[in-house]
């Protein structure tokens, strides 16, 4: 369930204009013979580009996250098949959204043509109760539950995956990432065939949040075996409230659904409701009904978590700063001074570099715990936990670094400005509808860059990083971009039996019956050596496009 937020690695030279702002970005250079010669290259190799993305390696305008240049074998978060789609980031959605990206940066009509493709096979995948799971396979269920009875079930360390829920899922901000793209679809161009799956996005989010504000990890609530499991618990996991928030934001803004203030506001309660009472004031990353926090995956012990109770903090200033209203931070300091007492001691930041605190701890003692896994794959394999910062697993950080200092001053920033001030612009209280901003995909948008007369800026791409770009791009029309992780091809479960038991206590995959994902520079001592392969990157792609959009169309 760890996140993955597509960002570019690099800023980019751009102005965005979000709601309410006073600037509008410039034409781009269009689709047309009207192309100023010297942007010509880059808009040729964008069109290249796009065009095999969306021509050869789009299966019924969906993608996973990498392919051989064959495309024989292909990858989201596990092996997929040629027939799959991925919807968490940075899969379906997020191409969606780079697509709409350069249309709106040349006004190319390939590229909403792109768009519109990508959405159609969201909206395929969709799922009746309006979210998406992490997958979709246009060849049907049936081949869909094979796939979970083979791949997803031997994968070790992805126990989302091992069983077939047949619902949808907050997990890993998918479903957030393909509402905000049939949000964006519809506002385009009014296209009636994005209306009704965009509502029932948002009906998916309002109906699946409890009383009390939060949400489930999946939904509808089910778990395995017809007995519920931790999908029903109340999730700050992966920032699923934030991202259900922000969504809703968007929606008010843009469609002037003001209803969703009710559900905004319920759920900004809900981090109040569920920090934890002195003296450990903080989170976990998921909770009982009743307000206890929980365990989730076998190696996310029933545990308060440090890098959940920062973001919770960072959460808390957000929602002080859209209202003002002082029910936010009142308890925000008793956070940051639990985050300061349960910090690495020196000796244990030696064998966690560059961390600042562990990331499970006790309830009732504050003392950390750490997870451990012996075995060689899930047949035989079992995750367990202890005191011990010795030979944690590798896949799963046991330390975060954390910057309590920059938290604290934030706190006192915002602490003492008047709720006035804060509230100024605040997208709760723009009546909309209003324009969302116009880029989505050149990094990741956030609760700053919806209020009144906010703009996204971003720093210089030179005319050198462009032509690069340019000149990296192949003859086929992608990107060569080196393939870090892969997998075992299935070869069946594993037996009962370990295989070298102590061999994979730390490493990211198992034995050969472990489907999980790996870096291939980085494998087991029991593995031969090997040299990640070259291949298709749908983040390269669009890490690369985002380049090449703001070198075209820049915004003064």
């Amino acid at each position: 369930m760890k996140r993955r937020t597509f960002a570019m690695s690099i800023l980019l030279p751009v102005a965005l204009a979000a709601c309410g702002g006073d600037s509008e970005p410039e034409p781009g250079p269009g689709p047309g013979p009207d192309v100023p010669a010297e942007m010509a290259p880059y808009v040729d190799a964008m069109k290249r580009a796009a065009t095999f993305m969306s021509e050869e390696v789009a299966y019924k305008g969906g993608y996973v996250w990498s392919y051989l240049p064959d495309l024989s074998r292909s990858w989201g978060e596990m092996e997929a098949k040629r027939t799959m789609l991925w919807v968490q980031p940075p899969g379906t959605p997020s191409m969606g959204h780079l697509y709409l990206d350069a249309y709106h940066a040349t006004g190319d009509e390939l590229y909403y043509k792109a768009a519109e493709q990508v959405t159609l096979a969201l909206i395929e995948a969709q799922h009746e109760a309006g979210g998406w799971n992490y997958i979709y396979d246009f060849a049907g269920e049936e081949s869909l539950k094979d796939w979970y009875d083979t791949i997803g079930k031997n994968g070790w360390r992805l126990e989302e995956f091992q069983h077939y829920y047949g619902n949808a899922t907050f997990d890993d901000a998918g479903t957030a990432v393909a509402s905000q793209l049939l949000l964006r679809m519809y506002l385009e161009k009014k296209d009636e065939r994005f209306r009704e799956p965009l509502y029932k996005a948002i009906r998916f989010v309002t109906e699946s949040q409890y009383e009390g504000g939060g949400w489930p990890q999946r939904f509808p609530l089910m778990g395995k075996g017809g007995q519920p499991d931790y999908t029903s618990y109340i999730t700050f996991n992966d920032d699923v409230a934030g991202e259900n928030i922000k969504f809703l934001i968007m929606c008010n803004l843009a469609l002037g659904e003001s209803q969703l203030l009710g559900n905004i506001e319920r759920a900004m309660d809900n981090f109040v409701a569920l920090q934890q009472p002195a003296p450990q004031p903080a989170w976990g990353l998921q909770f009982t009904q009743d307000g206890k926090p929980a365990g989730a995956r076998t190696y996310e012990p029933e545990a308060l978590t440090t890098h959940t109770t920062a973001n919770n903090i960072q959460q808390l200033l957000n929602f002080y700063n859209l209202t003002g209203d002082e029910k936010y931070i009142a308890r925000v300091p008793e956070a940051l001074d639990w985050l300061d007492k349960v910090k690495l001691p020196p000796e244990l930041v030696e064998i966690f570099p560059d961390r600042t605190h562990p990331t499970y701890i006790e309830i009732g003692t504050d003392v950390p715990l750490y997870v451990h896994r012996r075995g060689s794959n899930v047949v035989n394999g079992e995750y367990y936990f202890d005191k011990d910062p010795a030979k944690p697993i590798g896949h799963y950080g046991q330390a975060r670094k954390l910057d309590v200092d920059a938290m604290r001053a934030r706190y006192e920033e915002l602490a003492a400005m008047s709720p006035e001030e804060l509230a100024a612009g605040s997208p709760l209280r723009i009546a909309g509808p209003v324009e969302l901003p116009r880029y989505f995909s050149l990094r990741e948008v956030k609760l700053d860059d919806l209020y009144a007369g906010a703009t996204m800026t971003t720093a210089p791409v030179t005319e050198e990083e462009a032509l690069k770009l340019v000149g990296e791009l192949n003859a086929e029309g992608y990107w060569p971009t080196k393939i870090t992780m892969i997998t075992n091809p299935y070869v069946g479960p594993g037996t009962d039996e370990p295989y070298l038991e102590d061999a994979y206590a730390t490493t990211h995959v198992g034995d050969r019956n472990d489907t999980s994902p790996y870096d291939p520079t980085k494998a087991p001592a029991t593995y031969p050596a090997e040299e990640s392969p070259t291949g298709i990157s749908v983040e390269g792609f669009i890490k690369n496009m985002g380049v090449l959009i703001a070198h075209v169309a820049p915004v003064k």
